[in-house]
């Protein structure tokens, strides 16, 4: 008999962003289902009415299309579904298989505890198991009837077998008192009515997949088999939190990540396929398995992301990395009208340029920012070191032979700087560090006759003009003041 069709799901909480530890999850359900051929299914589990917005759906399906993480079916949202969990909590209570329990919230509290005071575990009681309750005048919640004895034994497929003792489970609620279902009862009538083969999920959601499994043995449904993935950690071994930096999806973009960087890293980040650290997306579809997937916890490591970043910066379509520079440029402090008042070549040309030296977006439009009119701060020991009067008097007599070319283009550039020190007999350092810092405000950048070209020769001249005593405006001017 044919095994049945893969089909996962990712289903996330609308309560915020999507995190890092979540995109992972997402990711290896869709790279599980696209390695087999299946189908990926997004839900949305929007319960819980108090907590879940819009605002962080729309955050969720942006961070998913930002990876590229496509989903076959979906978004499906729970609150759509109700009649569905009716009729299921239904069927169990009119099995018998679920009761109604009339215990107060205080009530519970006072009774868990008591028994933790006495050393007992602090689970339900069992009170309202037989006393025949119906929905009256008073607030009650529809609770499962759990076996007392016995064991479950989770064939985890990363972990390996999980057992739990019946005992050590209780009767937990399946409906609470205002309508709304628990996630654990929730979930496996979606699983069940969506046909899901795998659970791919974190394994902090361990403790929930006995109770699970109770649903789905109340139901009498098939069990889908279970995976649950190792958290990612900080650098302190702690859980990865905002504590520990930038969590959200959404921030790696913002701050200058490719989406290519972020998937890979993700992948790697608890998952390996020999020695082999850059994958592409389709090398990523081909070789994942669930049998590669580590059982221990993963460290989030900044540099290797970064490293990462650097990589695809260095790869990518120069045009594409251009068009994504724009709004870096923005965030950098660049006007807006500056940037779209550039030529696309232009930017693609400033992206080659720099793109070696970068990390992150940011860095690049950092570093290439002197590149418009906007304020260039200057390294006050760049400019003691390299501004000197005599380096300042060179690039005066400098300027004349610059503002003649014909083509302001870097092997014209190159060849005037170079016929230049050469009559005077001094190195190209000299001038050339200090119009690198009169140009950039800094001693380190790309090549710097690729920069004077880039930069143009209106901006490249007035900002060597600004430096040369007596030297204002454009030559016409200053004929006319002799």
């Amino acid at each position: 008999m044919a095994s049945a069709p893969i089909r996962v799901r990712f289903a996330p909480s609308p309560t915020g962003y999507l995190h890092v530890g979540g995109a992972r999850t997402a990711l290896y359900n869709w790279l599980f289902a696209r390695h087999h051929g299946g189908t990926f299914i997004l839900r949305i589990e929007d319960t819980d009415v108090e907590r879940s917005t819009e605002e962080s759906v729309r955050a969720i399906l942006e961070g998913l299309t930002w990876l590229g993480l496509d989903w076959d079916e979906g978004p499906i949202r729970q609150a759509e579904r109700m009649p569905l969990y009716r009729a299921a909590a239904e069927r169990l209570l009119g099995e018998g298989r679920a009761y109604w329990c009339v215990c107060t919230p205080e009530e519970l509290a006072a009774r868990r505890k008591e028994a933790l005071a006495a050393g007992h575990s602090p689970k339900y009681d069992g009170r309202c198991r037989d006393r025949g309750y119906a929905p009256g005048g008073r607030p009650a919640a529809l609770r499962i009837r759990t076996a007392a004895e016995g064991e479950t034994v989770v064939e985890d497929l990363v972990h390996g077998p999980v057992t739990f003792q019946h005992a050590d489970l209780d009767d937990f609620i399946l409906v609470r008192s205002d309508g709304l279902p628990t996630y654990n009862f929730a979930v496996v009538v979606d699983d069940a009515e969506m046909r899901i083969t795998y659970v791919l999920r974190g394994d902090d959601h361990i403790p929930n997949t006995p109770r699970q499994i109770q649903v789905y043995r109340a139901l009498a449904l098939p069990l889908p088999r279970f995976a649950h993935i190792p958290l990612i950690l900080g650098a302190d071994r702690a859980r990865l939190s905002k504590r520990h930096g930038a969590t959200s999806v959404m921030a790696y973009r913002e701050m200058g990540y490719l989406p290519e960087a972020l998937v890979n890293y993700l992948a790697r980040l608890g998952w390996s396929y020999g020695d082999q650290e850059i994958f592409s997306r389709e090398e990523l579809v081909r070789h994942f398995t669930l049998e590669k997937v580590g059982n221990t916890a993963a460290v989030f490591d900044q540099g290797k992301l970064d490293w990462l970043n650097a990589h695809y910066l260095r790869v990518a379509d120069p045009t594409r990395l251009a068009d994504l520079l724009r709004e870096q440029w923005v965030q950098a402090g660049v006007p807006a009208a500056a940037v779209e008042g550039t030529e696309p070549a232009w930017r693609a040309a400033v992206v080659v340029a720099f793109r070696e030296r970068a990390k992150t977006l940011w860095e690049l439009a950092d570093s290439s920012r002197f590149l418009f009119d906007v304020p260039v701060p200057v390294d006050p020991e760049a400019a003691a070191k390299h501004l000197t009067p005599e380096a300042v008097a060179l690039l005066g007599e400098l300027l004349p032979r610059l503002e003649a070319l014909p083509a302001f283009t870097t092997p014209a550039l190159e060849a005037c700087y170079r016929g230049f020190v050469e009559e005077k007999g001094i190195k190209l350092g000299v001038v050339a560090q200090a119009t690198r810092v009169a140009l950039t405000g800094r001693t380190v950048s790309p090549p710097l006759f690729e920069i004077m070209a880039l930069l143009g020769r209106e901006r490249g001249l007035a900002r060597l003009r600004a430096l040369v005593p007596g030297v204002r405006g454009e030559p016409s001017a200053r004929k006319r003041r002799g």
